[in-house]
């Protein structure tokens, strides 16, 4: 796997400094809320496992799916909820941990349909952003990293339901998904 990296962006060591950055800003601003952490599946799995040790504050976790790739490298545009939430997050504050933001239409499709289930609050914790391709209206309260218009790997993120065990995040070599 590590052959079809053609750079890595962030290594695991600067991945789990970041994410304990953030658990600290999570923890200091949702002190006595209690928060619902929603882990977008599949990505998000590995991102939110690390977050949640790293906040020192009561949490409670949850997952969507939501797909709006199907098997391509771009996102066809329709978004679709494979899986949704099985608790009442009405009047609670809410976390939606997010692997990557793209183009923002899963992400702004997500932050509609769980504003419709009336939250306290809601905002976004992500880890990676490509500022390029996304509307500039998406607000992250937590960010980790700014990456730029490449096919990103690892951590959670895969190609074709590979390298998602990578403790880094690279560049996919584009011999692989061309």
């Amino acid at each position: 796997m590590h052959y079809d990296i053609e750079k890595i962006l962030y290594s695991e060591q600067a991945i789990q400094q970041k994410v304990e950055e953030l658990g600290k800003k999570i923890s200091r601003d949702y002190k006595d809320k209690n928060p619902i952490l929603i882990s977008i599946l599949k990505g998000g799995v590995v991102f939110l496992a690390d977050i949640m040790r790293a906040v020192s504050i009561p949490i409670e976790i949850e997952f969507m799916g939501v797909a709006s790739y199907g098997n391509s490298t771009k996102s066809t545009g329709v978004v679709q909820i494979t899986k949704d939430c099985n608790i009442d997050i009405s009047n609670r504050h809410v976390l939606i941990i997010e692997d990557i933001v793209d183009t923002g239409l899963s992400l702004n499709y997500i932050l509609r349909y769980l504003q419709g289930k009336n939250p306290l609050s809601l905002n976004i914790c992500v880890l990676l952003d490509k500022v390029d391709t996304h509307e500039p209206d998406i607000e992250m309260a937590y960010k980790a990293f700014d990456v730029p218009d490449e096919f990103i790997v690892g951590y959670g993120l895969d190609y074709d339901e590979k390298y998602r065990n990578l403790p880094y995040i690279g560049i996919l070599k584009k011999e692989i998904y061309q």
